[in-house]
């Protein structure tokens, strides 16, 4: 009993001294968790753990840093470039839909348009540069978040096998059961992490590629795509319709209906609805031999909606990972009810 209090006791103390660091570590033993067949081939190449190790955390920072690097300079550029002149040619195209409304679209004139006519263009360009300068403060933070989370993921790269086999020890379970609950996690955790990886290359790259030939940055736009992708239902809206509402402004309605209907019909039903199951299904299949290991394809993906809409951007990780979790406890309760019959 007294060993018990003074466990609880220091337990209690660490979890008040690394609160404002939990989240960082929990996502990178998540991370570690998904990556560690990488890991392991690494080792097996370079045979050092310690090169592995710095290797697979450089590689983690890269697809980090690289991308929101590039996004921040691009994007940076992009709005010190912008002609105010264009913002106005948008303002009036809004104006002139709303005062000139088809008889089918009358029923919205008395909700927006007092609201278009008090829209002062000198405001929002103010409010643009306003939320530039909010999305550089939350990347800010999104990168000293990356960073402990690479940091920590180092660590846990490094001794994740000597902090496995202490639990093992100390934990009150089989040794059975202790594998059968690390096997499940690391594998549904890595369907989970490489099936975020490919949705939202590939969901980026299909939007990069269209926005390419309209004479934009393809490659930052596909960026930015990517990202929004991880947003459930609304991310490709807040990207593809300011394309739309600005190509109508500026009298190209081809490229507007071009963007909208293919944003709509290739990515959002095509690529997200259909393909992106598909993609996790076949991810699943190549890294899980046995099906008894096996997450179903939808409860991953609804895992990942959820997780997002729960826990923000990290969420894709926390969420397929508890629910991993709830179905591997109840894989053990089930064997252990078999062994009792």
């Amino acid at each position: 009993m007294f060993v018990a209090v003074l466990f609880a006791t220091s337990l209690y103390w660490l979890y008040r001294l690394y609160e404002p660091y939990l989240l960082s570590i929990t996502i990178a033993l998540l991370l570690a968790i998904s990556t560690a067949s990488v890991q392991r081939y690494l080792e097996v190449l370079f045979n050092s753990k310690t090169l592995a190790t710095i290797i697979s955390s450089m590689l983690l920072a890269m697809m980090f840093f690289a991308p929101l690097g590039y996004f921040l300079t691009s994007f940076t550029l992009q709005l010190n470039s912008i002609d105010p002149q264009e913002f106005k040619k948008v303002e009036v195209f809004i104006q002139n839909i709303v005062h000139n409304a088809p008889e089918y679209l009358l029923f919205i004139k008395p909700y927006v348009g007092e609201f278009v006519d008090n829209i002062d263009i000198n405001s929002l360009t103010k409010t643009l540069f306003a939320f530039a300068a909010k999305i550089g403060s939350y990347s800010a933070v999104f990168v000293k978040n990356a960073f402990l989370v690479v940091v920590f993921y180092f660590f846990a790269q490094y001794y994740g096998s000597s902090i496995v086999a202490f639990l093992k020890r100390v934990v009150h379970i089989s040794v059975n059961e202790a594998d059968i609950l690390a096997q499940e996690l690391s594998s549904v955790m890595s369907v989970v992490f490489y099936s975020i990886i490919v949705n939202a290359m590939f969901q980026g790259a299909l939007f990069g590629i269209a926005v390419s030939f309209m004479g934009y940055n393809g490659l930052l736009f596909g960026i930015m795509y990517g990202f929004a992708s991880l947003l459930p239902v609304v991310g490709g809206f807040l990207m593809w319709f300011p394309f739309m509402v600005y190509e109508f402004s500026i009298g190209d309605t081809s490229n507007a209906i071009f963007i909208a209907a293919y944003s709509i019909v290739v990515i959002s039903i095509v690529a997200d609805t259909f393909i992106k199951p598909l993609i996790i299904k076949e991810i699943n299949a190549r890294l899980l031999e046995d099906d008894d290991t096996r997450l179903n394809e939808l409860v991953i993906f609804f895992s990942i909606i959820a997780g997002l809409t729960t826990f923000g951007f990290w969420g894709m990780i926390l969420g397929p990972a508890i629910t991993a979790f709830f179905f591997t406890v109840l894989k053990l309760f089930e064997a252990r009810s078999d062994a009792l019959v």
